[in-house]
């Protein structure tokens, strides 16, 4: 998802620099932000349940000394983190997606 996001906003930057902005490109483009908008709610319930998570083990394990709730806590802590990088960039790229939204609202 990821890869496709960039590739898109690269297309469209492309679109931009030629003024090759046909009829119909902002609904094209409108489209695509609400499925990245739905992806990157979904992500986001995803990372805050890992991040919840996370913490209810570190406490579970500081307060019990249970091994199993410190294995949990760094299983949790190895999903966490890359999720945090992906929805950092699901998040900016939607943001660039309304930017060139925007231009090209403007230009038709």
């Amino acid at each position: 998802m990821k890869q496709k996001l960039n590739d898109y906003i690269k297309e469209l930057e492309e679109k931009i620099e030629k003024k090759d902005i046909k009829k119909g490109l902002s609904k094209d483009v409108l489209t695509r932000i609400e499925f990245y908008q739905h992806e990157r709610l979904v992500h986001l319930i995803v990372t805050v349940f890992a991040g919840i998570s996370c913490i209810l083990f570190l406490l579970g394990f500081l307060s019990f000394e249970l091994i199993p709730l410190l294995l949990l806590f760094l299983i949790t802590l190895c999903l966490f983190i890359p999720y945090i990088f992906y929805y950092y960039t699901l998040e900016n790229g939607t943001q660039k997606l309304y930017d060139i939204y925007f231009k090209i609202k403007d230009t038709e």
